[in-house]
């Protein structure tokens, strides 16, 4: 087992029951917030290059310069909340993300529009996994799973009213204002979260180191600069081929990363990323199950936007509610999983990859079947709605699953690496499903592009499939200690966590009765 002495900061003393689930309110506000601007943002762009007369190449940062700040600064952030205070890591979050939300409605030209996507996507990277962590820090057995589901409740029904609001606004207010206000509409909701965060959020929001803290700031570096160099030619090497060369970058620079790491702790300092995390299981196979699966699932509500409006005709609120249904289950399936994740652990994750599978598939005969006259487009309500049941049994839970038996002093650091692997694999997964899309079109058309795109998903949640049977099987051989934390007192106030697979020397947590979070 690998020890060390972490300088983490001590905890705020255990909440209430009403009190964890007041703190989990602004939490769900804070995250509905920076959802709703990823999901609402792609049905605007026509808008956007029509009335800031914006290039391709300018409307495409203000999806790239989101996901590569977003990703970037997750693992770093994390680490911050986990030694300096989660809470004031999520306020200031909130307020970077809501500051650059005005900046992005007022915007005058393209440049100023893709600056404030740029500080957006930091805000959004700053407060994500603080949010995890406080869930993982406050909840404890049963109402963990459920603080997920409700988790995954609020990140469905943001993808669900996102693409209808944003095209309602345009109805609504015309291109210009209506482009502008799916910005500003961020801004009450944003000041709501901070004003109830003073007062709701665990106290002291801001821990004051008692002795110097370790940042492990050339981790930060390395990785950062990995991440970027390996998501941009992702998001950007269609239109810059020459990106792609960044790819040799990335691996040299994240090698070195893990050599630094391995050596920053053997000279007995903290590192920003406990490596040992990766000798668990469960966090292990979660971490790998989150990136496939978005690597594949991600990109079928972008191919499906641009099919029904290329191929169909419709308009962008016709597209956004062709997926309504599938969001909306997605909200409901969450809530429930929540409840019995717990007691059916991976066995639910297996089940919402079945159902995604049998979604693809049917996705595929309506597009097959429509092309030849046999069937409506609009059938696709029904074969994406499975999708969306898989998505609440998938996300969420194998969220609560993955971060389990993490020591909650590693929380924020090890939720930033969960979601960081979520984000790496929407890049890959949308440049490389939607080139397969566009290539085949261009020598088959809509359907056949369509069907064999989805056939390239289809690969991937299987390969989902297989790590979560392994997964499982592996489980049953090693019981793993769900819910429950086994405190080992090593010094007055200091206790030891241990997970089976990691032994971390930490200041003392809070135990919590399971029974009292209910």
């Amino acid at each position: 087992m690998s020890q060390s002495a972490p300088n983490t900061a001590p905890v705020a003393p255990e909440l209430s029951a009403s009190a964890r689930w007041r703190l989990l309110g602004v939490l769900l506000a804070a995250m509905f917030m920076s959802l709703v601007s990823v999901s609402i943002v792609n049905v605007v762009l026509p808008a956007i290059g029509s009335t800031l007369h914006a290039t391709e190449a300018d409307l495409q940062w203000v999806l790239a310069g989101y996901a590569l700040t977003f990703g970037v600064v997750l693992v770093a952030a994390g680490r911050a909340g986990d030694l300096l205070g989660r809470g004031v890591m999520f306020i200031a979050g909130v307020a970077i993300f809501t500051a650059a939300s005005i900046l992005a409605g007022v915007a005058a030209d393209p440049l100023v529009l893709n600056i404030a996507r740029f500080i957006m996507g930091v805000g959004s990277g700053l407060l994500n996994p603080q949010v995890m962590g406080m869930i993982q820090q406050h909840f404890r057995g049963a109402a963990r799973g459920r603080a997920y589901g409700l988790l995954g409740t609020a990140v469905g029904f943001s993808v669900a009213i996102g693409p209808v609001l944003g095209g309602l606004l345009i109805n609504w207010l015309g291109e210009d204002a209506g482009w502008r206000w799916t910005f500003l509409i961020n801004v009450p909701v944003g000041v709501l979260a901070i004003v109830l965060a003073l007062p709701w959020l665990p106290k002291p929001l801001f821990n004051k180191p008692t002795h110097k803290v370790d940042l492990d700031p050339v981790c930060g570096v390395l990785l950062a600069v990995g991440i970027f160099a390996l998501l941009l030619p992702f998001v950007q090497g269609r239109e810059t081929p020459w990106l792609w060369s960044l790819l040799a970058l990335a691996a040299v620079v994240l090698v070195l990363w893990v050599w630094w790491e391995k050596k920053y702790k053997a000279r007995g300092r903290e590192p920003m990323v406990e490596l040992a995390l990766f000798k668990i299981r469960s966090f292990t196979n979660g971490t790998l199950i989150a990136g496939l699966y978005f690597m594949g699932v991600s990109s079928v509500w972008v191919l499906v936007a641009i099919y029904v409006q290329q191929s169909q005709g419709f308009s962008a609120l016709q597209a956004g509610l062709i997926c309504l249904p599938a969001a909306l289950l997605s909200a409901f399936s969450s809530d429930i999983a929540g409840r019995y994740v717990m007691t059916l652990g991976r066995k639910l994750v297996i089940g919402g990859i079945l159902s995604a599978l049998f979604g693809l598939l049917s996705t595929i005969a309506v597009v097959i079947l429509e092309d030849r006259g046999v069937l409506d487009i609009w059938w696709m309500l029904l074969s994406l709605a499975f999708i969306g049941v898989a998505q609440g049994f998938i996300i969420s839970p194998n969220q609560a699953l993955t971060l389990m038996e993490v020591p909650v002093a590693n929380s924020g650091s090890a939720g930033g690496l969960m979601q960081t692997s979520q984000r790496v694999g929407t890049a890959v997964g949308i440049a490389v499903i939607t080139a397969v899309f566009y290539g085949m079109n261009h020598v088959a058309g809509y359907s056949v592009a369509m069907s064999l795109s989805f056939v390239a998903i289809c690969v991937l949640v299987v390969a989902t499939l297989l790590v979560g049977i392994l997964d499982l099987r592996q489980g049953r051989r090693t019981p793993s200690k769900a819910g429950v934390e086994e405190i080992i007192p090593v010094a007055p106030g200091v206790q030891r966590t241990v997970t089976g697979a990691i032994d971390i020397v930490g200041p003392k947590e809070p135990t919590q009765p399971l029974d009292s979070q209910l």
